[in-house]
């Protein structure tokens, strides 16, 4: 059985520099009925734990360590066996959250992340965060992109560790470049194309976020 992708959403609150606003967040699962990885074990491992069943959980994949993120992910590995893998250079934001509490391993640029037969690969796409990774899994015409691209524009820039020409160039080399029917899985909110975001590259960058 090939590879699905399932969307579960958990709501929470995201908190840095001194300020803390609900939100909430997509989770990803990628598998088939006996294995998934999680992308982004946001907020809630009850719920994730119970839309994954009784399916082996081979990796919960942080796409950067922003707390809304990451706060579940600890208590799912902990209950699933599952690896935590996140990007070396979050590691001082993961900090922030889980200070007691390292990921399992690192993500690196290019690495290959296999579930069910089929191959998500990492690319670094930093700017959001500096450790933001995206996956890109072209057997499912997808790219899961946390809180680098989103319906209407890139993530938010304007808080510590973030920086908006980093992450306007990540989007235009890393992004838009995929296959225009690729699908954008967010970390929040809705789903769209690489290309419907392509054509708006250089309203984002006059309007500078």
């Amino acid at each position: 059985m090939a590879a699905r992708v399932e969307h579960l959403v958990t709501s929470g609150t995201f908190s840095l520099d001194g300020g803390t606003w609900d939100v909430d967040n997509n989770v990803w699962l990628v598998g088939d009925d006996t294995e998934a990885i999680v992308i982004d074990a946001a907020h809630d491992a009850d719920a994730i734990a119970a839309a994954l069943g009784d399916r082996t959980l081979r990796a919960i994949v942080c796409t950067h360590a922003h707390n809304d993120h990451i706060d579940a992910a600890p208590e799912l590995s902990d209950r699933t066996g599952a690896p935590v893998l996140l990007h070396a250079d979050d590691l001082p934001l993961w900090k922030r959250t889980h200070p007691d509490r390292a990921p399992d391993g690192d993500l690196t640029d290019g690495q290959v992340i296999t579930v069910a037969g089929t191959e998500l690969t990492v690319l670094h796409t930093p700017g959001h965060a500096p450790g933001a990774v995206c996956l890109h899994a072209p057997a499912l015409g997808t790219v899961f992109t946390g809180d680098t691209l989103f319906q209407g524009g890139p993530g938010a820039t304007g808080r510590s560790f973030s920086h908006f020409p980093t992450i306007v160039d990540s989007i235009r080399e890393r992004l838009l470049t995929l296959p225009s029917a690729t699908l954008v899985r967010p970390g929040h909110g809705d789903t769209t194309t690489v290309a419907a975001e392509r054509p708006h590259l250089q309203e984002w960058i006059d309007r500078g976020h």
